[in-house]
């Protein structure tokens, strides 16, 4: 919006030229987002406690008791904050931004009937786990088949690593990438375990999306890179610096001891946006890299109910692994921490791929 207002008075008053510059809209989104969720954070939490939208733990598994009646549905906090800024910073006109506000607020709208049902029926459960996964399915079908009828498609997949390795997938792209946003969706969810742990990651993915969304909206640097050049997706370094601000504002209210938690709402959301800025800049395969915490978390899942099912024995003590962990000894604080190191190595790893093919 303020793109839209301010820049054509740059004839006029030079100083409005700033606007015309991602990088500055990008400064000025994750300062506003950050801004907006430390402002709002006490009057969503005391609206939350009021409405008695609290937490409901399993009664198996690691002892979180301690941890019952926290408020949930904290991912409203990230998804006002993100809204507001995006729509304050980037260009409206923009088709990969409308494509990824949109699935982030679809999940974000399925997240928040899932946390809904939660909390008013006093348990764990929520949705079913074939009817979340629908809906999940449907909305990422729809966003890869807008990205497959984008006149600049070409179909080819990028290989961290590998310089000439640009796999042709034609239409078998549209299954590819609808997965790639569901599974990092479910991921997100999974790592939501801990006071802090699934934001910290969800920090350093956006950040290194950032990073990567301005190089493949920028042909010249594009080419330097040697990675697809992708018109218009520079625009979603503003999303990406948006989405850090807004869960860095979120993390004030969500580190130990947590003062409200993200729940589904938030997870869904964070997770299915970071697939569809992948998917949208052809950098599917490298999101497995800098979310290599998430695809952990969810591995473990399914080694853990694999080996139960076929053997009778856990690989784990408690799935996902950083329950495990937990199980084992190590202080909640501790998991969290480390789990933020790695994330901070594979983010690295991901972006020297970049040069090391």
């Amino acid at each position: 919006m303020l793109y839209h207002l301010l820049t054509p008075l740059a004839e006029s008053f030079g100083a409005f030229n700033v606007f015309r510059y991602i990088t500055f809209r990008t400064a000025g989104a994750t300062l506003t987002a950050l801004f907006i969720a430390l402002v709002l954070g006490p009057w969503v939490i005391r609206s939350l406690e009021r409405l008695r939208a609290q937490q409901a733990f399993r009664e198996i598994g690691p002892d979180h008791q301690h941890k019952e009646g926290t408020p949930t549905m904290g991912g409203l906090l990230i998804l006002v904050s993100l809204l507001v800024s995006v729509l304050l910073w980037a260009e409206l006109d923009n088709r990969a931004i409308w494509i990824a506000l949109g699935l982030t607020v679809g999940y974000g709208l399925l997240g928040f009937l899932d946390d809904y049902r939660k909390v008013r029926e006093r348990n764990s459960a929520g949705i079913s786990g074939r009817t979340k996964l629908f809906w999940q399915t449907l909305l990422a079908v729809g966003v890869a088949l807008l990205i497959y009828t984008d006149p600049s498609f070409d179909g080819q997949i990028a290989v961290p690593f590998f310089k000439g390795f640009h796999p042709d997938l034609g239409i078998f792209y549209v299954p590819l990438a609808a997965f790639v946003i569901v599974a990092a969706s479910n991921s997100v969810n999974l790592t939501d375990g801990l006071d802090g742990l699934a934001i910290g990651p969800v920090m350093i993915a956006a950040g290194t999306f950032l990073i990567l969304a301005y190089a493949a909206g920028h042909a010249g640097i594009a080419d330097y890179l040697a990675i697809k050049y992708v018109p218009g997706s520079g625009q979603l370094a503003i999303f990406c610096g948006a989405l850090v601000g807004g869960s860095l504002g979120f993390l004030w209210f969500n580190t130990y001891p947590a003062q409200l938690f993200m729940g589904d709402v938030g997870a869904l959301a964070l997770g299915g946006a970071l697939g569809a800025i992948a998917v949208i800049i052809r950098q599917e395969v490298l999101l497995a890299v800098v979310g290599g915490i998430f695809v952990a978390e969810t591995l473990s899942v399914m080694i853990q109910v694999t080996s139960f099912k076929l053997t009778g024995r856990r690989v784990f003590l408690m799935a996902p692994i950083h329950h495990h962990f937990e199980e084992a000894g190590w202080a909640e604080q501790k998991i969290v921490v480390r789990f933020w190191i790695i994330s901070i190595i594979l983010a690295l790893v991901a972006l020297s791929s970049l040069k090391l093919r």
